[in-house]
């Protein structure tokens, strides 16, 4: 007999369903909470976006690629950009923006002090090493599931489910960034009697900021590539326009929109990376 034995299974959703179950019970008032403020925080940047004319945008982006590269990346980036409005998904891709750019910034808000905080206490990181192996290698549309349990339908989830999946990069490489800062560095730091604090903000963080710019990069790009996903739990943007072409089986429909989404994906590596290099090249 070849099958694994019935009486050695064991399922363990039965647990996950009891946590989450006694999690709505006991701190609903928490995931409200949250839901207002990013709810708040999306439809106040949302309509900020919205409110610079088209021009505006494509005139910044064309400057900012000529002074980090040079004037052939400048018309390279702003035309992927007008593209975007040529295929007729503007709005969309502000949509799509806002949720990438709520996410980064929370995922920064919490990966760099969870990063710093582990590069400074070798327990934490024994406990957030696997935590983090297991994050990065769980399926993408598992973290669908505790967002539409906790917060429903809707960009709040998004944001929820983007921010799991796109922060544990930056926490990896601010640890990184902290841990391989020059002994000697370290140590002249401590001659000349810094404090901790002082050790931080002044030595460790300057010297691992290349790295750090490095962790915010791959995590935007993390959160853009849970742009589709996200779609499936009701959030509108450029990753709902492919949802929609697969369902209708247009072909050219669902092109156009993943293009649309490489493109505003090139445009936000580039200049993150060439935020990157500056950095880098001050250091």
């Amino acid at each position: 007999m070849l099958n694994f034995p019935e009486f050695l299974e064991f399922s363990v959703s039965p647990i996950f369903d009891y946590a989450v179950d006694w999690l709505l019970r006991n701190f609903s008032f928490i995931f409200d909470f949250i839901t207002l403020v990013i709810a708040t925080m999306f439809n106040t940047l949302e309509i900020a976006l919205n409110f610079v004319p088209w021009w505006v945008y494509i005139i910044g982006l064309f400057y900012v690629a000529y002074k980090q590269y040079n004037i052939k990346t400048g018309f390279m980036l702003s035309g992927l950009l007008l593209l975007i409005g040529v295929f007729g998904f503007w709005e969309m891709m502000i949509y799509t923006l806002v949720i990438v750019i709520i996410s980064v910034i929370v995922s920064i808000l919490i990966g760099l002090p969870v990063g710093i905080m582990m590069a400074k206490s070798d327990k934490l990181e024994a406990i957030l090493k696997p935590v983090l192996d297991m994050m990065q290698t769980m399926p993408s549309f598992v973290y669908l599931i505790p967002a539409i349990m906790l917060f429903g339908l809707g960009k709040v989830p998004a944001v929820f489910a983007t921010t799991i999946y796109a922060i544990p990069p930056l926490i990896r490489l601010t640890y990184l960034g902290i841990s391989n800062v020059d002994e000697e560095v370290i140590e002249a730091g401590q001659s000349f009697g810094s404090n901790p604090r002082q050790m931080l903000f002044k030595i460790e963080l300057p010297q691992a900021l290349s790295t750090i710019m490095t962790g915010i990069n791959q995590t935007t790009m993390m959160a853009m590539a849970m742009v589709v996903i996200s779609s499936m739990i009701g959030a509108e943007g450029l990753g709902k326009e492919v949802l929609t072409a697969i369902d209708r089986l247009k072909v050219g429909d669902g092109f156009q929109a993943g293009f649309a989404v490489v493109f505003l994906a090139i445009i936000l590596d580039r200049i993150l990376q060439g935020s990157t290099k500056k950095v880098g090249g001050e250091h």
